[in-house]
C-alpha cells in the first residue's frame, strides 16, 4: 500500500444500536429485492420456448458433433458463448469472458438438476481449448466458430451470451437467454464485492465522495485486466503454465 497516497474515506462511526437500526432498514429493502427476484424467476419459468435445429454442428474433443450432443444426455443445457479474437495471443483474449466463465467451477450441483453447463467458444477448437486448459478450467468446451450466428439467430452473436436450452427427446428448444450485465449471475465475485463498503470500486457506481474508484478505462485500469492481461491469467503465469495457443 502506498503510504503517500491519500487514505480513502470511511463511513461515519456510530454506536451499535444506531448501526443496527440502519442495517434493519436496509435489510427490509433487501428482502423485497429477493422476493421480486423470486417472482421474476417464476415468470421466467413460464416463458414460451423456441425450437432450435438439433443438428447444428459444434466442434468438440472428438471433432464435429451436434448441439443435441452437448447436453450429454441431460434434460437441460446452460451454454456460455465465449468471445474469441482470432490469431491473438492469450494476453489479448476477452477479459470479460475470462472473468465470467472462469468462475463457473463446481458443476456437480448443476448436474444434480439434470442440467449440463458448457462453453461454446466463437474461436477454433484447438486454439481456444488450449486457453481453457491454460486457465485450468474443466467444463465441456466446444467451438461454434462456424455456427454461432445460427445458434444466436437474431442477436449480435459477437457479444457474449448465456443461453438456456431444454430437450424433448431428439428435439432442442431455447427457453431463455441473457447478455450484458445479465451474465453477472455467473460471477459471485460481484455479489461479494457489492456487499463491501467500497463495492466494486468502479467509476459508474453511486458511492459517497472520497470512496476509491480506480477501476475504469479512463484511469487506465480496466475492470478485468491488469498489466496487459486479464487478471485471472497472472496466477497461471506465475505457476509456470504455458499460455501458448498455437
Amino acid at each position: 500500500m502506498d503510504e503517500q497516497a491519500p487514505r480513502p474515506a470511511l463511513p461515519p462511526v456510530v454506536d451499535r444500536k444506531t448501526w443496527q437500526e440502519a442495517r434493519e432498514a436496509l435489510f427490509a429493502r433487501e428482502k423485497a429485492h429477493t422476493r421480486e427476484g423470486d417472482a421474476i424467476a417464476a415468470a421466467r419459468r413460464r416463458l414460451p420456448m423456441v425450437e432450435v435445429d438439433a443438428t447444428i454442428e459444434v466442434i468438440g474433443p472428438d471433432g464435429p458433433t451436434t448441439i443435441l450432443d452437448v447436453f450429454e444426455g441431460r434434460k437441460q443445457l446452460i451454454a456460455y458463448f465465449h468471445a474469441w479474437w482470432p490469431s491473438q495471443p492469450a494476453a489479448e483474449q476477452c477479459e470479460g469472458c475470462t472473468f465470467f466463465n472462469s468462475q463457473v467451477r463446481e458443476l456437480s450441483y448443476i448436474h444434480s438438476r439434470d442440467a449440463t453447463y458448457a462453453t461454446l467458444c466463437k474461436g477454433p477448437y484447438e486454439e481456444s481449448v488450449r486457453y481453457r486448459d491454460f486457465l485450468g478450467l474443466d467444463m465441456p468446451w466446444y467451438s461454434v466458430e462456424r455456427t454461432a450466428a445460427q445458434l444466436l439467430e437474431g442477436r449480435d452473436w459477437q457479444r457474449h451470451h448465456l443461453v438456456y436450452y431444454i430437450r424433448d427427446g431428439e428435439r432442442v428448444f431455447e427457453t431463455y437467454y441473457t447478455g450484458g450485465r445479465g451474465v453477472e449471475i455467473m460471477a459471485p465475485t460481484h455479489g461479494l464485492l457489492d456487499m463491501t463498503v467500497y463495492g466494486r470500486q468502479e467509476t459508474w457506481e453511486d458511492s459517497p465522495d472520497g470512496w476509491p474508484q480506480p477501476w475504469s478505462e479512463e484511469h487506465g485500469q480496466h475492470h478485468w485486466r491488469t498489466n496487459g492481461r486479464p487478471i485471472a491469467q497472472w496466477s497461471r503465469i506465475e505457476a509456470g503454465r504455458s499460455d501458448e495457443l498455437t
